[in-house]
């Protein structure tokens, strides 16, 4: 089949053969799993987000719920997060034993508003039900408005832990995601995303008390350190499991595929920029209303999406996706809200709890993006969206 009639993925990586080497240097070396490939990719995160300490980990779900562990989350206490993310945003306070509730998200940059964010706050202090932590979710790459949601996390005495499983290399207002005051910050390397591990997340935290927390809950809460035993060694063979800790170490093969993926990060990221400004040019006057970017903030772009506003366009919004779909453009939704999941309304959510993210449920399609993603392609994409939708 010709290139050009091929099924167009809405995201998929891009693999070199720099990347294959890499990989295929640590096959042939002494060490797969725990060895330097490891602190390299850590070293080459924290490059690219500024943090003082990155722990790679297997996946974003493990870092969500480590960096919920390592902020002390548990039961009676309460996380509250964007209802347009992810399961694992929710997810990783439920592990932790906590409970969940879901803010109200900006109609135009699809990120939790800091609005509804502050009202619902003043309620909670009301009613002596604060969350101890906050998960701001980078929907896309477009960071949330950070400098609110830190000012409101000081008057009201929560903890920040940002979802940028979307956002490597995106920058707020000049600084890189991941270098700001929040207390952790989580990213995902899996194939859809701007750089990828295979699969694998990271964690990035300026606390250097947190990121040994970290290091140890990631291994099996164990360690060697006699500082942290509470008895002497028996041994060079000695450990301690301190607490309960998991296995999400993530792997010298995972890691070297990201150090290489790492490398063209600055490459990947000026052609989803290109895509995006041509795509944003082609919708403009149109009935797609894609997300609002603040143009003080650079974002990663790992998703591309556009509203498809309720009776403005020829065909509803299921029809557009089945027909895009059927032309091989495989476009997506990012996402259903978190909280009309059967598991979440066992707890008591139901339809109507955040109006703007089911409006939004309602209107978005997620169409293809990905550096290597060609202008051919691209203009696939659009005449086909033109065609159906526009």
């Amino acid at each position: 089949m010709p290139e050009l009639l091929s099924p167009i993925p809405y995201g998929r990586q891009d693999i070199d053969d720099a990347d294959i080497a890499a990989v295929v240097a640590v096959l042939r070396s002494d060490f797969l799993t725990q060895g330097p490939a490891v602190g390299a990719f850590e070293r080459a995160v924290a490059a690219v987000c500024g943090a003082h300490h990155v722990v790679a980990v297997g996946n974003a779900t493990q870092g969500l719920h480590l960096a919920c562990l390592a902020a002390d989350l548990g039961p009676g206490d309460l996380l509250w997060t964007s209802p347009i993310s992810f399961l694992a945003s929710a997810n990783c306070a439920r592990y932790c034993g906590a409970d969940v509730d879901f803010v109200d998200i900006d109609p135009s940059t699809f990120n939790m508003s800091p609005d509804a964010l502050e009202a619902k706050l003043i309620v909670a202090e009301r009613t002596g039900r604060l969350p101890k932590i906050v998960v701001p979710v980078h929907l896309g790459g477009e960071p949330c408005d950070m400098d609110r949601i830190e000012a409101l996390s000081r008057r009201f005495g929560f903890a920040v832990i940002e979802d940028a499983a979307h956002a490597i290399g995106a920058r707020y207002r000049g600084r890189p995601v991941g270098s700001g005051p929040s207390r952790m910050t989580v990213f995902s390397f899996h194939p859809v995303k701007v750089a990828t591990t295979g699969e694998g997340g990271a964690i990035a935290t300026d606390d250097d008390a947190v990121a040994r927390r970290l290091r140890r809950l990631a291994s099996h809460a164990m360690t060697r350190d006699p500082a942290e035993m509470d008895r002497p060694s028996d041994g060079p063979w000695y450990y301690q499991q301190i607490e309960l800790g998991f296995n999400c170490r993530m792997t010298d093969i995972q890691a070297a595929l990201g150090t290489s993926q790492l490398a063209r990060l600055d490459r990947f990221l000026e052609r989803r920029r290109e895509i995006a400004a041509r795509y944003d040019g082609d919708f403009a006057n149109t009935v797609l209303v894609p997300q609002r970017r603040d143009p003080r903030n650079s974002s990663a772009l790992h998703l591309y999406v556009v509203r498809l506003r309720a009776g403005a366009g020829r065909i509803g919004h299921r029809e557009a996706h089945e027909r895009l779909r059927a032309d091989g453009v495989m476009v997506n939704l990012h996402y259903i809200p978190i909280y009309l999941q059967p598991y979440y309304r066992r707890l008591g959510f139901a339809p109507g709890h955040c109006p703007e993210a089911e409006r939004y449920y309602a209107e978005a399609i997620s169409l293809p993006m990905y550096a290597a993603l060609t202008e051919a392609q691209r203009r696939r994409v659009v005449d086909a969206v033109e065609r159906h939708c526009a």
